[in-house]
């Protein structure tokens, strides 16, 4: 009797690990579009494509791994979206900073996203942000994300007496992005797992049957300064750089703030929060020195929950094949934009989703949240975009003699986005 006991155990124990690793397979398989599309958006910041997925497979190693081993959580970390765009379009291409001053932006950012870990500063800031701005910063970087899909894809052009133009769809170019971008919402609709990942690979046929396919053999190597980088300080004297700290933080604070309170809540591990709230920050300034933006705690984590992934077992688990992706890069390096560019505008669509969230019936937070998501992707950067908001915000409250609910925090970084406007006015 006491033999069929130990069976029975064995046979418990092996089932559990059965059911951790294919959740952390499914994990896997449902965030691993960021490789290339991470990669994609990092090449547009000043490094090559294969060094830009490099960067990618080892951040979401590393984050993944830490979640695994310290929280004993099934939760998956890598590069955020929105937060790639950020990096990318505001801080690197906008300011002028060369890639590695850019990694000093995000290592000082993660710095204080760690110091909020640790310390009642996060739940400060928390409390001084309004819930509408907040909600206005995702919404807009949603619309940037669409703005960035529709250009990779062809779709929208520069116009020659308009902004923007719709493409020109005779091209294969174009034709292939909307058979993609078509595939794409029918597999995401019909909630088929992994679909980001089919929709690559669907994408990536259709491309070469149109005859758009670069089948160029690759043989990318990847060199030691390619996989560590060095943050360059060159940069941090200047006011523009601390402009480009601020937001990159607050993103990342709230950010992380809310994905992990809904996923600790589906697994029922909220006392779980802190220690997980910790190892999303020394996950993000290890992207500092992996070059690569900072990451975040995936969305995709329902799939890992939803597949009965409960511990840190199915972290570990994808972690590895994270690490694995590496040796497959030359291949997955000829995914073209037209596969890439749907991903972008169906995470941007479900991103401009929180709009819901906003009280449209109260003008003084509607109206600054609308500049914010307008300005955002006009703009074409997500710090201007958010100035214009937190500007907006104390001024409107002032002028409906709602003064009282403006915090001294608020004010206080309201008036650093305007003393930014004014030194940008007077060139400085």
């Amino acid at each position: 009797m006491p033999y069929n006991g130990n069976h029975a155990n064995l046979e418990t124990a092996s089932g559990k690990w059965h059911t951790e690793l294919l959740a952390g397979l499914i994990g896997y398989l449902t965030t691993v579009y960021i490789v290339v599309v991470n990669g994609s958006i990092l090449s547009e910041a000043g490094i090559s494509l294969e060094s830009g997925m490099t960067a990618t497979i080892l951040a979401s190693f590393v984050g993944t791994l830490l979640m695994g081993f310290f929280t004993k959580l099934p939760l998956i970390i890598i590069p955020g979206m929105g937060i790639n765009a950020l990096f990318a379009y505001s801080i690197i291409e906008s300011t002028g900073l060369a890639f590695q001053e850019g990694l000093a932006v995000v290592l000082i950012a993660s710095i204080i996203f760690l110091i909020t870990a640790f310390s009642r500063l996060g739940l400060l800031l928390k409390e001084a942000i309004p819930e509408s701005l907040k909600h206005a910063i995702t919404v807009g970087l949603g619309f940037f994300l669409i703005l960035i899909g529709l250009e990779k894809s062809g779709l929208v052009v520069s116009g020659e007496h308009t902004i923007i133009a719709l493409g020109d769809f005779t091209s294969p170019t174009v034709i292939v992005s909307l058979l993609t971008l078509f595939l794409a919402i029918f597999l995401f609709i019909k909630d088929i797992p992994a679909n980001f990942l089919f929709t690559m690979v669907g994408g990536t046929i259709l491309a070469y049957f149109f005859g758009i396919l670069d089948t160029a053999t690759n043989t990318a190597t990847i060199n030691v300064d390619e996989i560590i980088f060095i943050p360059a300080f060159s940069a941090v004297g200047d006011f523009s750089f601390w402009l480009a700290v601020f937001p990159l933080a607050m993103i990342l604070i709230f950010e992380n703030m809310g994905l992990l309170n809904g996923q600790l809540q589906m697994l029922k591990r909220d006392n779980s929060y802190k220690k997980a709230y910790q190892v999303t920050a020394f996950s993000a300034l290890a992207s500092g020195f992996l070059g690569t933006s900072p990451t975040v705690s995936a969305a995709e984590n329902a799939a890992v929950i939803a597949s009965n992934g409960k511990t840190g077992k199915a972290a570990i688990t994808a972690s590895v094949l994270f690490l694995a992706t590496i040796f497959i890069i030359p291949w997955i390096s000829m995914i073209p934009n037209t596969a890439i560019s749907p991903i972008l505008i169906i995470v941007g669509v479900l991103m401009a989703q929180n709009i819901r969230h906003i009280s449209l019936d109260d003008l003084s937070e509607a109206l600054p949240a609308f500049l914010i998501t307008v300005m955002i992707p006009f703009t074409y950067s997500i710090a201007d975009g958010m100035a214009f908001g937190f500007i907006a915000y104390p001024i409107v409250k002032v002028a409906l003699g709602k003064q009282r609910e403006l915090s001294t925090a608020l004010v206080i970084i309201s008036s650093l986005f305007l003393f930014d406007f004014v030194m940008k006015i007077i060139g400085l």
